[in-house]
């Protein structure tokens, strides 16, 4: 008798399939994916209520000195699955998600050739779907070179689309400009939220990053929106070893903007915590930062030196006057001095300048029960960083420094001598480094300058918060009052961002605001942040306007439940937030340049009654030339109530509703 090698034996006990369809529903069957093979390739479409929302969209990977992975394939088996779970978050927008899907996996394989294995994996779930390539070791197939992906987004040409561009010298950093997919001639950054004609809301991510450039989009020579993954400085979009998969190709479905911004598909298509993660705390920290942005202090060393260890005590003592948790101290350390976008190679991670003693500051800090943030500014030089970053990550944690700032300011990374993408293979592959070494010394991060968040703070709930968007720091004139208006529908789709809130010196002609005084207590709700920065310095909350710093000192950080109350993109944005730890609510709206007048309603409340504190944009406030008018009221309100709310040319409310026991 013939003897097959476990490979035949597997595809000789399934019938091959060479032209098939089948289509996968969601849980509702409202969204329904169908998986094609035919002579032509492998593709997906999509329908939702019946309405396409994808056309036939290609499928495949391209390899080096290999044919390509996508025709000639035939079906050797599928697989389906359905989940219908709830689990509980470490910390985040909500306390308990559900994890609701069908699944369908098709094991493939080739009908000519080497005949290799493909395993394509979808989930559909009631508000969108995912799906991922995976290749397991098979004969003479080990080690693979990804030259491109396949993957198509075959949407509607006439959608709208909110993008930043991608492979630009600032990384994430631009403003968001609203334009149509035909448009989308060069690559774009993910998440990529659409309108399409059909009126439903998409947003196109990606979820579980690993060991993989990042996906971005662009139309491709058919004019179709496809995969663009960042590319190594050889070409390459990556270097892998078998078993492996790609991160999953996440669409968002929505019927309405706001339906968007409660979409958990990112965290539920990603790995429960790998370990004990109770040592993680979510935290409220102010920074020797700000004084440095206008003008006051330096980084660099020199008499207007900020990370000095007297300033450092003073800001401690502040801290905890004003009762937040930490502070975040910046330039504590040697290679600030000159021009220091270029002291990358040379930046000293575990020895402070002279006029800094961390000993001591370390000691004060404890006996005041205020955690302190380290900070590392690598300007994207990851070959000097790693070969420090397991001392540097030691010489914290023998300092009882629990959490850390890490920057990478440059415009490429310096990786292996060879300049690279930060979101390029490399990159990927150190910024998880540095994030699993943080966990073994239990340290939680604060990553700027990052890569995009792809959920893995479920995996890894030591990954707090990151930046990867324009925050505060580009104020000045670089932000319009739309900016905070299109974050939620776009950038926090894809988690949390340290926006570094709470200006209260807006008219400061060094960094003059285009925002309201009440509108920087709104941004504690409206955007999400693991760790939350109050950026301004300590006497614009003590002496200046204490009685609005009551609001940030009162806003939780951490949430059990968020409620959308309303939503356009670029226009307006308001939820409501239930804190974790207590059964107060907290509502945070901002507007766009243009004032308008909201009528909310508070039936997300529970039964009983609540104090709501108004923190409100006065009458006449405006962005412009009457920043700081702020009014402070206070009424009683049940679930039954509607409140009527002013806000100003790029302004904004906060609320706290306190239960009334």
């Amino acid at each position: 008798m013939h003897k097959r090698n476990f490979w035949d034996n597997l595809r000789y006990l399934f019938r091959r399939q060479k032209n098939f369809e089948y289509s996968v529903p969601s849980p509702s069957e409202r969204l329904v994916l169908k998986f094609i093979i035919d002579q032509s390739g492998l593709f997906y479409e999509v329908k939702k209520d019946n309405k396409t929302l994808f056309r036939r969209s290609r499928l495949g990977l391209k390899l080096k000195d290999e044919t390509p992975l996508e025709k000639n394939f035939s079906l050797v088996r599928l697989r389906n699955k359905s989940e219908n779970e709830t689990w509980e978050t470490a910390w985040g927008e909500e306390k308990e998600i559900v994890n609701h899907y069908n699944e369908t996996a098709f094991y493939l394989a080739e009908t000519s050739g080497k005949k290799r294995l493909l395993t394509l994996r979808f989930r559909v779930f009631n508000d969108g779907f995912a799906f991922r390539y995976e290749i397991q070791p098979q004969p003479e197939f080990q080690k693979l070179i990804i030259t491109d992906e396949e993957t198509e987004f075959n949407v509607d040409y006439n959608s709208y689309a909110w993008q930043i561009p991608a492979f630009e010298p600032d990384r994430y950093e631009y403003n968001y400009e609203k334009t149509n997919v035909y448009n989308l001639k060069k690559p774009v950054h993910t998440p990529l939220t659409l309108l399409s004609p059909t009126g439903d809301y998409l947003s196109i991510h990606e979820a579980a990053l690993y060991d993989y450039g990042e996906m971005t989009l662009k139309l491709n020579e058919k004019n179709v929106l496809a995969a663009d993954i960042a590319p190594l400085s050889d070409g390459a979009k990556a270097y892998v070893s078998l078993p492996w998969q790609t991160p999953w190709r996440l669409v968002m479905v929505a019927d309405s903007a706001i339906g968007l911004t409660t979409n958990r598909i990112m965290l539920n298509l990603n790995d429960p915590p790998r370990g004990d993660f109770s040592w993680v705390k979510p935290l409220k920290f102010i920074g020797i930062w700000w004084a440095m942005y206008v003008g006051e202090w330096t980084w660099a060393s020199g008499e207007r030196h900020g990370a000095t260890t007297a300033h450092a005590k003073e800001y401690i003592d502040a801290a905890k006057r004003l009762g937040v948790d930490g502070l975040l101290i910046e330039g504590w350390n040697n290679g600030w001095d000159g021009d220091w976008l270029k002291n990358g190679a040379t930046s000293d991670f575990i020895h402070p300048q002279p006029d800094f003693n961390l000993d001591e500051v370390a000691e004060y800090a404890k006996n005041n029960h205020i955690e302190l943030i380290g900070h590392h500014e690598t300007v994207g030089f990851v070959d000097n960083y790693e070969r420090q970053l397991e001392a540097a990550y030691q010489y914290y944690a023998k300092h009882h420094v629990r959490y850390v700032k890490p920057g990478y300011a440059g415009s490429m990374m310096v990786i292996q001598g060879r300049r690279e993408w930060h979101h390029s293979q490399l990159g990927v592959k150190h910024y998880q480094k540095a994030l699993e070494l943080a966990a073994k010394y239990h340290i939680s991060l604060d990553v700027h300058e990052p890569i995009k968040g792809t959920g893995i703070e479920r995996t890894w709930p030591n990954l707090l918060t990151r930046e990867g968007a324009r925050g505060q720091e580009y104020e000045g004139g670089a932000l319009d009052p739309s900016h905070a208006c299109i974050l939620p529908f776009t950038r926090l789709l894809s988690g949390g961002m340290d926006y570094t809130s709470g200006i209260f010196d807006v008219t400061n002609q060094n960094k003059r605001m285009a925002t309201t005084l009440a509108r920087q207590l709104a941004y504690y709700v409206t955007i999400f942040s693991g760790m939350q920065m109050a950026a301004d310095r300590p006497r614009f909350y003590e002496e200046v306007n204490k009685p609005a710093f009551k609001f940030i000192h009162d806003v939780p950080v951490s949430w059990a439940k968020t409620v959308p109350l309303l939503g356009e993109i670029g226009v307006s944005y308001a939820v409501a937030r239930k804190d974790r730890d207590s059964e107060d609510w907290y509502i945070g709206g901002v507007t766009n340049g243009d004032g308008r007048r909201v009528r909310l309603s508070l039936d997300f409340l529970d039964t009983g009654g609540y104090t709501a504190e108004i923190y409100r944009d006065g009458d006449g406030a405006h962005y412009r030339d009457n920043q700081l008018s702020l009014i402070i009221e206070s009424r009683a309100v049940t679930k039954n109530d509607f409140l009527d709310l002013y806000m100003a040319p790029g302004g904004g409310f906060a609320i706290r509703l306190k239960k009334a026991y």
